[in-house]
């Protein structure tokens, strides 16, 4: 129980990220509301004992957040942030400074969710199945939330 706790509490941080910076892009507000609703159906999978989803979707959509960071050049505006706050200066852009804080939390809840995977249900025979299934839906939802990104600017 105290590892779904962890697992919670990091997706459950990821959300509460994803809301602040709604309030930091509010021309965004629904495409960052929309990108914290899989970290609180995480939770609720946990809530309600679906673990073995919780953690594969977990992990999958933390590499895909991470891949699309990296694709956006928001991981590289982060370090850079880091990299001042790590000098005591102070930092030029909060929403890359946020973007560091998901991009270690989604390393976090990739690591604890394949550790959890690995101890409950490593060699069990549902790890291609489960995989398959979540990378679904999981692709399902980031092609809603891309679409969506792009309904928002017509003319680009």
């Amino acid at each position: 129980m105290t590892a779904h706790r962890g697992i919670a509490a990091l997706a459950s941080a990821m959300m509460i990220c994803f809301l602040v910076l709604s309030t930091m892009e509010p021309e965004f507000v629904l495409l960052h509301f929309y990108q914290s609703l899989i970290y609180l159906i995480i939770v609720l999978m946990l809530f309600y004992f679906h673990d073995r989803w919780a953690y594969m979707i977990g992990m999958i959509t933390s590499v895909v957040w991470l891949l699309l960071a990296v694709g956006l050049d928001l991981v590289g505006g982060a370090m850079r942030q880091v990299s001042r706050i790590a000098r005591a200066e102070r930092p030029t852009n909060e929403v890359e400074v946020v973007a560091g804080i998901m991009v270690i939390l989604s390393l976090l809840l990739i690591a604890v969710c394949g550790y959890r995977w690995k101890r409950q249900y490593s060699g069990m025979g549902k790890t291609l199945s489960t995989f398959m299934i979540s990378f679904v839906v999981v692709a399902i939802y980031y092609a809603i939330l891309i679409v969506g990104f792009y309904k928002m600017f017509p003319g680009a």
